[in-house]
């Protein structure tokens, strides 16, 4: 498939590359930030398409809709992203009928005026469920319930329709402040045998089947046993803790922010698991807080944003002593910085392995196991 907005959008650095080729160009590059160690071939995707289950677009003036050219807020128009399935494409060329149908006011950055500023979609894949979030300068919406009926009738996947109400004018999207126009305000998906709420600022993984193989290779290499506590900081809505739960003593689950703590509360009691407990904080402060307590885990996952984690956190590790550490990571440029404080502290590991979360771009996903040198 080759896109033709490619070098105006910017997004998809690989996008017309041969995908096998992506594949080994990722692994040549993790190969260099991690020379003594076995990196295995990248996990990739049979249809490396089509894979996004979050998008937000902006329209112009003249409806047209699309992504924002690089480094700008230029709107590149676009029928169809070759990373969007086709449901979204359906849902947002009905949007863009009825926009032009009530004549919405298309919010103009330079001026600071207009009305509607973003659309943003979610999709649920195993459930078919869609959650559409209107993201506008006011919260009276003139018209919503008949825009509303138009939208689930033409597309009966969308489920809920909210309106976020965003009068700053910045690049964040999403603000606090938002209403149900239609439904409950979020939809539900499975992943890993668990169902999941997924509101508009949930933070979800965007690929649903690489996450999938993601989380699988997590749960082999901590391989939980029944007498095991186990700790999972930067820990989101609670999905990788949760998909372990099963197989140990106690997870105890560590998420700074509130939205995502309160979202994994509410997941672990909608899967009634009741060896979950979820802790509203940084993830280095409790580490801190935990080894100067001379608390004990058996093991250790940790997911950290794209900086990567600290050095106070990792020598609190040193302290807790846990046998395992098994490391997500985004970015794995910061993981091998982390790498060398690991080995400061006596934590050792041989293999990286690699998974392709976002075909035709230039990440990816890496995954490593640390064990202890010197477990007392």
């Amino acid at each position: 498939m080759k896109c033709d907005i490619s070098k105006r959008c910017g997004s998809c650095q690989y996008i017309n590359m041969d995908y096998h080729q992506q594949l080994v160009k990722k692994q040549e590059e993790c190969q260099k930030l991690f020379p003594h160690l076995n990196v295995h071939s990248v996990e990739g995707m049979d249809h490396p398409y089509e894979y996004r289950n979050k998008v937000i677009v902006a329209f112009n003036q003249k409806y047209e809709y699309g992504l924002y050219e690089e480094s700008s807020h230029k709107i590149v128009p676009t029928q169809k992203c070759l990373l969007h399935d086709e449901e979204t494409h359906k849902i947002l060329s009905k949007i863009q009928s009825l926009f032009r149908k009530y004549r919405m006011s298309i919010y103009d950055e330079k001026k600071n005026r207009g009305f509607m500023k973003h659309v943003l979609i979610r999709r649920a894949v195993s459930t078919n469920q869609t959650l559409v979030v209107l993201v506008a300068t006011d919260g009276m919406f003139k018209g919503s319930k008949n825009f509303c009926q138009e939208l689930v009738k033409a597309c009966p996947t969308v489920k809920s329709i909210v309106l976020n109400v965003n009068k700053r004018q910045t690049s964040v999207v999403l603000s606090d402040n938002e209403k149900v126009l239609y439904g409950k305000g979020f939809i539900v998906d499975e992943l890993c045998g668990l169902t999941f709420k997924i509101s508009a600022r949930s933070f979800y993984q965007i690929n649903h089947e690489q996450c999938v193989k993601l989380y699988a290779k997590v749960k082999e290499l901590l391989n939980p046993q029944k007498d095991e506590i186990i700790l999972d900081t930067y820990c989101g809505i609670g999905t990788i803790g949760m998909s372990v739960a099963d197989k140990c003593q106690e997870v105890i689950g560590v998420e700074l922010n509130k939205d995502a703590y309160k979202d994994a509360l509410n997941n672990a009691k909608m899967n009634h698991i009741d060896n979950v407990r979820f802790i509203n904080d940084d993830a280095t402060e409790f580490m801190i807080q935990m080894a100067n307590k001379h608390q004990n885990v058996d093991s250790i996952i940790m997911d950290p944003p794209r900086a990567g984690s600290t050095k106070e956190f990792i020598h609190s590790v040193k302290v807790l002593q846990p046998k395992k550490v098994v490391y997500v990571s985004c970015d794995p440029t910061t993981q091998a910085r982390d790498l060398k404080w690991f080995k400061e502290i006596g934590y050792q590991a041989s293999d990286v392995y690699l998974y392709d979360m976002f075909p035709h771009t230039g990440h990816v996903e890496s995954i490593m196991l640390f064990v202890s040198q010197d477990i007392r």
